[in-house]
């Protein structure tokens, strides 16, 4: 009797394992690629020019307004 239940649980355990491992892999979709476009003059592939830093911007705290703090969520 104990060999049964035991030999039932380590199939079900098994067979969980198995199903959860299946969908471990997680399939992305292909990250779609820009055609690059070439030099008119020596043919060679074009380097994007670096785009420049902002800076950053300040933060401001608003207040929100009355109607908005009297809501309940």
């Amino acid at each position: 009797m104990a060999n049964l239940m035991k030999e039932l649980v380590s199939g079900v355990v098994e067979s969980v394992l198995k199903e959860i491992l299946k969908k471990a892999g997680g399939t992305t979709a292909t990250k779609r690629q820009k055609r690059q476009t070439r030099s008119a003059t020596t043919g060679r592939f074009k380097k994007a020019p670096a785009a420049k830093a902002k800076p950053a911007k300040k933060q401001v705290s608003r207040r929100k307004t009355a109607a908005s703090r009297s809501k309940t969520s």
